[in-house]
């Protein structure tokens, strides 16, 4: 379905029982702490089975991480106007996205960053879906950058915008200072028409 594209009943249902799940557990995370909550107390919350459960997250660790906004922000990425920078393109898919959550799950992203850099058993999660980000930002480049720049070169090149969110995401729960300012310096500093120095590389 195109990033566009209102979301059909069964969609949004399904989404709304996600962040229903996500809520339920961060609250439960607040009141009685990550390591004494089950996953049978989380589903009992938020009135679902245990087995509703894990149709929608694979382990109670991953509750904490927000895969729903990766795609629209990709999407964005990939369709903002050809005049922006690579950083700036970036940085405008991030904002508008977040920019069009509902209040509920702008609450639910907010608490779940602000829990996920507490809990040591959401770290690997945390870095393997940094990795995947570098390749979605890295496909989506292709149609923004010069056929000159092969694919390892587009990777590196998304690797310095998801190193800047790894830099100032912890303890930031929404964009804004200082992954806003973040991104601006890399802006200022990565010029893709430069030519390395002899001998640098």
């Amino acid at each position: 379905m195109d990033a566009s594209e209102p979301l059909g009943l069964r969609e949004r249902k399904k989404l709304r029982t996600r962040e229903t799940i996500r809520r339920e557990a961060f609250r439960l995370f607040e009141t009685n702490g990550y390591p004494n909550t089950t996953v049978e107390q989380i589903a009992e919350a938020a009135e679902v089975s245990p087995r509703t459960f894990f149709r929608y997250f694979p382990a109670k660790e991953h509750v904490l991480i927000d895969d729903n906004q990766i795609p629209p922000i990709i999407a964005a990425f990939a369709a903002a106007p050809p005049e922006m920078s690579f950083v700036a393109a970036y940085k405008h898919a991030v904002l508008s996205t977040f920019a069009a959550l509902t209040p509920e799950e702008r609450d639910n992203a907010i608490r779940g960053q602000r829990l996920m850099y507490s809990v040591p058993e959401a770290r690997g999660i945390l870095y393997s879906n940094y990795v995947r980000l570098i390749g979605q930002i890295a496909e989506a480049a292709k149609d923004r950058l010069p056929d000159t720049i092969e694919e390892f070169e587009r990777r590196v090149l998304a690797g310095t915008i998801v190193g800047v969110l790894m830099t100032c995401a912890d303890g930031t729960p929404m964009p804004g200072d200082p992954i806003s300012a973040g991104l601006e310096i890399l802006e200022r500093r990565l010029n893709l028409d430069a030519q390395p120095e002899p001998g640098l590389f």
